[in-house]
């Protein structure tokens, strides 16, 4: 089934907060432990979740609601920056390609909708299965990251992934984005 990404409505608001904040919905790389529960209704409240420096899209899959995506400023050097970019995909819909398609949809928006030249993205060296969807969407593996993450008690290795426009422009796009 295709996907697409769009804007967070209102009535996405509880379902966001269940991925973002109950570990059986994040998955075991997303699960930072508890957070504020009203943080997405600020963010909400403030900008609809779009923002200067950032922001979060639903990833639909006709009237279901599959994950999400967010991106944030990186800054590069004093006169430029990137766009750091996640995704979370809810338990029903993993396995199907649906976080490559997104990841690739917000690849191409951003370069659409900013000047930026590069969009980067990170994931502890024990998921495999993000670093393939990150290859298939046209990212390239960067380098490992020792010790840069904290989860679950312990410092993990993380892995950088990297596309720039000219990268998005040789790779196909996968099936149905």
């Amino acid at each position: 089934m295709t996907i697409e990404l769009r804007a967070v409505r209102e009535d996405d608001l509880a379902f966001l907060t269940r991925l973002i904040g109950d570990p059986d919905s994040s998955g075991e790389y997303q699960w930072y432990g508890w957070q504020d529960p009203h943080r997405l209704r600020r963010l909400w409240d403030e900008n609809g979740m779009l923002g200067e420096d950032g922001g979060m899209l639903v990833i639909a899959s006709g009237e279901d609601r599959a994950g999400l995506v967010s991106w944030r400023r990186q800054l590069t050097s004093r006169v430029s920056y990137c766009w750091e970019m996640g995704l979370i995909v809810a338990p029903g819909f993993r396995g199907k390609g649906h976080g490559t398609r997104a990841q690739r949809l917000l690849a191409r928006y951003l370069f659409d909708h900013s000047p930026v030249n590069r969009v980067q993205a990170t994931t502890e060296l024990g998921n495999v299965a993000e670093q393939r969807a990150l290859e298939k969407a046209g990212f390239v593996r960067e380098g490992v990251l020792r010790g840069g993450g904290f989860r679950a008690g312990e410092w993990r290795d993380g892995v950088m992934y990297g596309i720039v426009r000219a990268d998005l422009d040789r790779t196909p796009a996968p099936p149905g984005a």
